[in-house]
Order: structure tokens, then C-alpha cells, then sequence
């Protein structure tokens, strides 16, 4: 990467220091591996509107609008970071694309008793499920779970996510789901700290899925149905934010409660029978 070497490594390591995850030091190293070679090599200095532009043009005939909005996002992260540090000189404007908004999906009761009657057979990729759906933590904070995080009396575990880099101490599960896991771990062997020994099997979860006919459904939809079925029972926006721990209600409203039977349990409360 040529965008001058020292400011694109220092770059990154303050990515790092700022708490970064990895995985958002990559994708940004990754934008701008991808604007050099639609660009050409330059000096950071050397990136101008024109610059700019043309690589969300090119980048846009590769990719779809979602992705594209990422990597504008991360070039505009670099380009401030430049310009705050002398390495990037003029004003540049960063313009993401609108995107349609298609409803998330997200499943039925029905759906979710199948699924997890289907995954019962497997018991840590059942119990992953189970955990996804009832407290709405995305994949990668469900696995490090220690059995020291639980507070089975109280209903409550310790976590952690791994994103936004916070905790919440006292993170409430359903207490139908607590007591499954209590039975779970009393199984477990009394040395084994971690709830999970094994690794997600992302196999077993395509077979599992595929079975139902949800072959574009992905873990991470688990989350959006625990935010979607919160949605359709009435609980604020500012409560499930809180749970989803999210930056902004905003986030919230757009991605989480667009969804298809949010919006179908909104309209049925209109009174049409009265009207006719």
C-alpha cells in the first residue's frame, strides 16, 4: 500500500489503540488497498475530489450499494484522520448512495420452535441458538461466555461485545432460557470455565437452516428477530436500543423494527372491521 507508508501504519495502529477490533482495522486497511488499485499509487496528500469520486464510481460497478457505502465510510475515516495529522490537504465531501430499504427478515414462532426442535439433536449449536434469540448478542459475544458470567438466581450473565468494546454487568435472560442453560451447564464438567468447548460449526448451521427452507437466513438474523418480536409486544425503541446496545435509536428503527411482521402488528391494530 502506497498511500504513503508511514501515515497509512500509523493509521492503523491508532485504529488499534483506539480499541479497534480487528476486523474493523481490516476492512479499513481493505478500502484502501481497493483505492490504490482503482487509483493508482499516490501520496496521501495527493487524494482530491476528483480522486475520490472516481474510485466510488469504479468501486460501485464491483460491488453492491451496502458495501460501497462501507468502504466510502472508511475513506472518509482515513481522510479526516489525514487532514486532523498534515497528511491529507484540502476539503473533500463524502456522499454515501441511498440504499432501498428491504424489510429484515426475521422468524415466526413457528419457524423458531421448528428450528430449534431441529437443532435439539445438537446440543451447544441448540443452546447458541437459544442464547441468540433470547438476548439478541451477536455470535462472536455468546462464545467467550464463562460460566462465572452467570448469575443463575438472578437471571442475569456478565457480557462483553467485542464491537463496541462494552460491558453490561447485569444483562437480563429470560428466565425459561436461564433455566435450559442451568441444565446445560450442570452437564458440562466441572473444570470446563467456558459454556462453549467447541467451535461453531457453520456446517451444521447450514444444514439446519436448509432444512426450513431458510437457506438465505443467517445467525446473525437471530438478532433482528429478538429485536423484531421485542418490536411487535410493545417495547420502546429506547429499550431495545439499550439491549442491542446500539450507538443510536436511529439504527434501531431502520434495520431492527423494519421488519415485515413489525409492520404487519403495527397495521393490524388499525380497527378496519369497526369502519365496515
Amino acid at each position: 500500500m502506497h498511500l504513503g507508508m508511514h501515515s497509512l501504519d500509523e493509521y492503523l495502529h491508532s485504529k488499534k489503540v483506539a480499541g479497534y477490533v480487528e476486523d474493523s482495522i481490516y476492512e479499513a486497511a481493505l478500502t484502501l488497498r481497493h483505492f490504490e488499485r482503482l487509483i493508482g499509487r499516490c501520496s496521501s496528500k495527493q487524494i482530491t475530489q476528483n480522486a475520490v469520486d472516481k474510485f466510488i464510481l469504479e468501486r460501485g460497478k464491483e460491488i453492491i450499494r451496502s458495501t460501497l457505502n462501507k468502504d466510502i465510510r472508511n475513506l472518509r475515516a482515513f481522510v479526516r484522520w489525514g487532514r486532523k495529522n498534515r497528511y491529507v490537504n484540502g476539503e473533500i465531501e463524502f456522499k454515501e448512495l441511498k440504499e432501498d430499504e428491504k424489510p429484515v427478515k426475521s422468524l415466526s414462532n413457528t419457524q423458531i420452535k421448528k428450528l430449534l426442535s431441529t437443532a435439539k439433536r445438537h446440543k451447544t449449536m441448540w443452546m447458541r441458538i437459544l442464547l441468540a434469540l433470547g438476548t439478541g448478542l451477536r455470535l462472536r459475544d455468546i462464545e467467550p461466555w464463562r460460566i462465572s458470567d452467570i448469575d443463575f438466581e438472578n437471571s442475569y450473565v456478565t457480557t462483553r461485545s467485542k464491537k463496541t468494546r462494552k460491558s453490561m454487568g447485569s444483562r437480563p435472560v429470560p428466565v425459561p432460557i436461564m433455566a435450559e442453560l442451568k441444565k446445560y451447564v450442570s452437564g458440562l464438567d466441572a473444570k470446563q470455565e467456558k459454556i462453549f468447548n467447541d467451535n461453531f460449526s457453520r456446517y451444521r448451521w447450514t444444514q439446519i437452516r436448509r432444512k426450513h427452507k431458510l437457506e438465505d437466513f443467517t445467525f446473525h438474523d437471530l438478532r433482528k428477530t429478538f429485536g423484531s418480536v421485542l418490536a411487535q409486544r410493545g417495547v420502546s425503541t429506547a429499550v431495545i436500543q439499550k439491549l442491542l446496545e446500539h450507538s443510536s435509536p436511529d439504527l434501531t428503527n431502520k434495520v431492527y423494527t423494519n421488519v415485515d411482521p413489525v409492520l404487519r402488528h403495527a397495521v393490524d391494530q388499525i380497527p378496519a372491521s369497526d369502519w365496515l
